[in-house]
């Protein structure tokens, strides 16, 4: 439904948009009002108790749909970040990014946010689940290749046999990557990864999805914001090691037309946990635009028991900039769902 500001007035937002493998990301570069908190998680809580229609605003149609995908930066906690920020989707705020970070090396490294250095520029990057290590490949003074660090990865629960209803028992695992995934070839559902129309690839990950957040909590070591299943990904069949395709259907029945970077690096702590792929060793993995992340285990991580550290690189380019307009005589100027039936609409 429409959502009207309580303070009428004429509001504007700059943006940049780009895209990693062709999954948005629109940063906003002005007008966003400062937000309470200290840390990022804290003014995560703000954003969205009083300015979370701006993120409507920013995502949903008319000027977003509901795949979009948002950045918002913050004030940083820790002095020698380049950078913090919000990631923002058609439900509300992830955790963590990896498709975003990957488009904010490059922002960062054009906009001289830092001293640019070649052949690589480093610098941190703080995200809602922590700091993230951003390595920047530069040539002749242009990015071609960002690589992030993310924060520890690890499995939450390994064989998780789940009562999904239209399709039975189904075996899963939950690994944490930036954020917790349900992870499993879509094979085990009764779908060909690749023959399967994606709407029903979708809806089974969104059923797989809702039934666990249903009947299982999940706690974060550390930090209870982030204690949540943000989504299913949904693999192929190869075998480790090889080049893997995955679908990621997040918050809301969100899709990501990029492998997903917190999704690749869940995948590749997985796949250290089972033994399959050891310190240093790689895969690549694509998603539904067809283009590669790589990803990488770099190193065990000590603070967590069984937490590994992954690299995840790709590439992100430009697509345009503007200034958003919300007038505060619209109805409709703080963004909309798409209803699926014109009943919606009128009740």
């Amino acid at each position: 439904m429409p959502i009207h500001d309580p303070v009428p007035r004429r509001l504007e937002l700059d943006y940049v948009d780009m895209h990693t493998a062709g999954e948005p990301v629109r940063i906003v570069t002005r007008g966003y009002p400062d937000l309470a908190g200290e840390t990022v998680l804290e003014q995560r809580r703000d954003a969205k108790g009083r300015f979370d229609r701006l993120r409507r605003a920013m995502m949903l149609e008319p000027r977003g749909h509901a795949g979009m995908y948002g950045v918002i930066p913050v004030r940083p906690a820790l002095p020698a970040s380049a950078m913090a920020v919000l990631f923002t989707h058609n439900e509300g705020y992830s955790t963590m990014c990896g498709h975003a970070t990957v488009a904010l090396g490059r922002y960062v490294v054009d906009a001289k946010l830092v001293p640019v250095v070649e052949p690589i520029t480093r610098f941190t990057i703080e995200a809602p689940c922590g700091p993230l290590a951003l390595s920047c490949a530069v040539q002749d003074g242009k990015v071609t290749n960002v690589a992030f660090e993310s924060v520890p990865a690890f499995v939450h629960a390994r064989d998780l046999s789940v009562a999904v209803e239209g399709f039975g028992r189904v075996l899963c695992d939950i690994a944490y990557g930036g954020a917790y995934y349900a992870i499993l070839p879509s094979s085990r559902m009764g779908l060909d990864f690749f023959a399967a129309p994606v709407e029903d690839l979708v809806a089974a990950a969104g059923a797989l999805t809702d039934t666990i957040r249903s009947g299982m909590t999940i706690r974060h070591p550390t930090e209870p914001d982030l204690g949540f299943l943000y989504g299913t990904i949904f693999t192929d069949d190869a075998p480790a090691g090889e080049e893997s395709w995955n679908l990621c259907v997040f918050a809301e029945r969100q899709i990501d037309r990029s492998p997903t970077g917190s999704g690749v690096t869940a995948r590749m702590a997985l796949d250290h946990a089972r033994g399959l792929v050891g310190l240093g060793q790689g895969r690549v993995f694509r998603g539904i635009s067809g283009e590669p992340f790589s990803g990488r285990v770099t190193r065990a991580d000590p603070t967590l028991a069984g937490a590994v550290r992954v690299e995840v690189s790709g590439m992100a380019y430009y697509a345009g900039r503007g200034t958003f307009v919300i007038e505060p005589e619209d109805p409709l100027g703080y963004g909309f769902d798409l209803a699926r039936r014109f009943g919606d609409v009128r009740s």
